[in-house]
């Protein structure tokens, strides 16, 4: 019996030497090496100062801003904390569940309210939360319907706002993979760096 209890403690600390410490100080020292950016967090910095990870979405509620998609992340107590990198999830709500819809429902009419002009359909990743909670893209024809209001409420002329989007729009990776998207946080930056946005970074 020793001699197994034995065999299995220090199978168990190998392991965990090995896959525990060893391969991810091997991996992250690599990736430090080849990707370094990618490695820290790939942060955003706004005068020398973190604001924000391209890979983490975050919430814009200015009418200056462009909005990004829905989180249903939630704190340590499960009430609702938008883009909480340390508790990702969705909502889980089943397409035929009521709370779904009228969550939907809200949140179309927050962006008609903030835009009663904005014609056609609402985008659906406008009004609904990804599985993770932490998206940090919308997709080009959701950033398209902000333009208005962004540029009205920034005393812009649509062109160059639109001008901005088709600059922040990244294709499908590899060119094939997944959709063509644009990163909120990025866009918001330059629309704040453009010469005639008073102010800028209210969200």
């Amino acid at each position: 019996m020793n001699l197994q209890l034995r065999a299995a403690l220090v199978s168990f600390l190998a392991l965990t030497a090995v896959t525990g410490i060893a391969y991810p100080f091997a991996v992250t020292s690599v990736a430090r090496l080849i990707f370094p950016r990618q490695a820290e967090g790939s942060l955003l910095r706004r005068e020398g100062k973190v604001i924000g990870s391209e890979w983490i979405g975050q919430s814009f509620t200015s009418p200056r801003n462009f909005w990004g998609r829905p989180s249903a992340t939630v704190d340590a107590d499960g009430k609702p904390l938008p883009y909480n990198g340390g508790n990702s999830g969705g909502s889980n709500l089943a397409p035929s569940n009521p709370a779904l819809a009228e969550a939907v429902r809200a949140r179309i009419a927050a962006l008609r309210a903030a835009d009663p002009g904005a014609a056609g359909p609402v985008p659906v990743d406008l009004v609904t939360a990804s599985g993770s909670g932490l998206d940090p893209h919308i997709s080009p024809a959701a950033a398209e319907f902000q333009v208005a209001r962004v540029a009205r409420a920034r005393g812009l002329a649509e062109a160059p706002v639109r001008e901005l989007v088709a600059a922040h729009t990244e294709g499908p990776q590899l060119g094939f993979l997944g959709e063509a998207r644009v990163n909120v946080l990025q866009l918001n930056l330059a629309l704040d760096a453009l010469p005639r946005a008073d102010g800028g970074g209210s969200r």
